[in-house]
């Protein structure tokens, strides 16, 4: 499995889930490594939050031991992403907010800039007196039409018009104050916020960062897989995974997971999948007639996979319902 890039890939961990943030890794770990996981982030200010997810992307337990496990040395690694953020101190403090400072200082100059352009500029200086013009030329019209309709008057009388007063000009410079009124006392500005912790400098990635799984559970922050049930979900997982498919939670029909030909945005899933620990774990024959059923009707096969850990290999066993007679 290769990188694809210059640095490992970061599987940020929180209460022991394993999220990807930057948009980068994402796509490559769905284009280059058949890794899809699950958006759980909202989109600002759009509607239908449940449905249009976005960053951060979250992986399931066997995709977290695929990359750190499999993906070879310095391809992705866990960070404890809670005690990564540590206090600042009154100097990197102070950095920020002088850099934050200059930002604005830099900005409002921009703002001035562009005002002086726009001052130089007579169309657009005279787009408010434009408007004012169209609109008394529209009152002049209707109250044109107003006198016309009324049948007493003499076509010779001239028609009214009350006086429209002036649009008021810039004042002169030569009297008052010297006092430059402008429309907005404060001119706006924009606070930018990092998109990633790593840019502040009180984010210590490589000091709580782990390149194995053994590292990081000894660290506390991860403990998947831990029970035998778990350790035949990651093989079964592993072993689709590297024959090409690729594959997504599977709990809405009946199983571990679904199996995809190929990208999810492209393909339907042709099986879901039940991962039967050992080949010595009971089976009931009602689970075997439940899955079928569930399966056929979902427009799906269902793949029991069974995981030998002596033999270290997995048997596949497919399940569709069939009409007799």
């Amino acid at each position: 499995m290769a990188s694809h890039r210059d640095r490992p890939i970061p599987l940020r961990v929180s209460n022991k889930k394993g999220y990807v943030w930057d948009v980068d890794d994402i796509a490559i770990l769905r284009s280059h490594h058949h890794i899809c996981g699950v958006l759980a982030g909202t989109l600002p200010h759009l509607s239908q939050q449940n449905v249009f997810l976005g960053v951060p992307l979250l992986l399931m337990p066997e995709e977290v031991v695929l990359l750190v496990d499999k993906g070879g040395p310095g391809f992705a690694i866990l960070v404890d992403d809670q005690n990564a953020h540590h206090d600042p101190s009154a100097v990197e403090l102070d950095k920020w907010d002088s850099e934050r400072l200059r930002g604005i200082e830099e900005q409002l100059a921009l703002a001035e800039e562009h005002e002086a352009r726009e001052a130089l500029n007579p169309d657009r200086a005279m787009s408010e007196n434009a408007i004012l013009k169209r609109k008394e030329r529209e009152a002049k019209k209707a109250r044109g039409k107003a006198n016309a309709l009324e049948p007493d008057q003499s076509l010779s009388t001239p028609l009214s018009t009350e006086s429209v007063p002036d649009p008021p000009g810039p004042p002169d410079s030569s009297h008052g104050s010297g006092v430059t009124v402008t429309r907005n006392s404060v001119t706006p500005y924009t606070v930018h916020v990092p998109g990633t912790s790593s840019a502040f400098e009180w984010y210590a990635l490589s000091n709580h960062s782990f390149n194995t799984l053994a590292a990081a559970r000894d660290a506390g922050i991860w403990d998947y897989p831990k029970t035998p049930f778990e350790r035949a979900r990651c093989a079964v997982f592993r072993d689709l995974w590297e024959q090409g498919y690729f594959m997504g939670g599977g709990i809405k029909f009946g199983g571990e997971y679904l199996v995809y030909p190929g990208d999810p945005l492209r393909y339907h899933s042709h099986f879901v999948a039940s991962v039967i620990e050992s080949p010595a774990a009971p089976l009931r024959p009602m689970e075997i007639v439940a899955h079928g059923r569930l399966g056929t009707g979902t427009k799906k096969a269902h793949l029991l996979c069974e995981w030998d850990e002596d033999k270290q290999a997995a048997t596949y066993y497919s399940i569709e319902w069939a009409g007799f007679g």
